[in-house]
């Protein structure tokens, strides 16, 4: 399978969801995640705009409602049984631990599970929205980023720099080089994308990894 950049990210990433999970998927890069579901595995695309049921975008030519949208505000198709509702209600399910997964992405994330992804320097932002209530609601946390910024600099951090959203929440990371699982000892290096070896991912982070003797591949031949 010849996946690269954010298509493998979304499709790793797509591979933690199991049978019967309530999955949230945040703004941008994380909605692609509806485009690489495993088959056979039957999951709840929850967004925190209010709906579940969310399946993607509509084809060319194919009908839509206008007024159901992802977290990015692109149109998606509702699948049969998905419905809308009020914000009251869709945090109410957040904040009560109904959610098994979500899928955010990131500005920063350090080797403590740290996270920020709300805001930069010099950028004017209305808050932090949704997400500090996902990374505390949701019985997993994982995040999808590029393995470093437009600038070649590192995201995955000894302690990140910008104002955090969560603090020791992250579980996994997922990038197009790697992904690294967070556990009481630190954070481990499990699996390696395609052509990608060890001494690249260290070289792109600024964090202390554990490598461990064996090392997946994260896309199975």
């Amino acid at each position: 399978m010849e996946l690269q950049g954010r298509d493998i990210i979304a499709y790793r990433t797509a591979r933690f969801f199991k049978d019967g999970d309530l999955v949230n998927l945040g703004i941008g890069m994380p909605t692609q995640c509806m485009n690489y579901i495993p088959e056979g595995v039957d999951v709840w695309i929850e967004s925190e705009n209010g709906v579940i049921g969310l399946t993607g975008s509509p084809d060319k030519g194919q009908d839509f409602d206008p007024n159901i949208v992802d977290a990015s505000g692109a149109v998606s198709l509702l699948r049969t049984g998905g419905c809308c509702f009020d914000s009251f209600t869709s945090f109410g399910l957040i904040r009560g631990g109904h959610v098994a997964i979500t899928v955010l992405g990131a500005y920063e994330v350090d080797q403590e599970g740290n996270l920020a992804n709300w805001t930069v320097p010099g950028k004017t932002v209305a808050g932090m929205g949704g997400a500090m209530d996902l990374v505390s609601g949701a019985r997993q946390v994982i995040v999808m980023t590029e393995h470093c910024d437009k600038r070649g600099n590192p995201k995955i951090l000894k302690k990140c720099t910008l104002p955090l959203t969560a603090a020791a929440e992250v579980d996994y990371i997922v990038t197009e080089l790697c992904v690294l699982h967070r556990t009481a000892e630190g954070l481990v290096l499990e699996e390696l994308a395609p052509d990608v070896t060890v001494e690249e991912v260290v070289s792109k982070t600024n964090a202390d990894l554990i490598i461990p003797e064996k090392i997946e591949r994260m896309i199975k031949e």
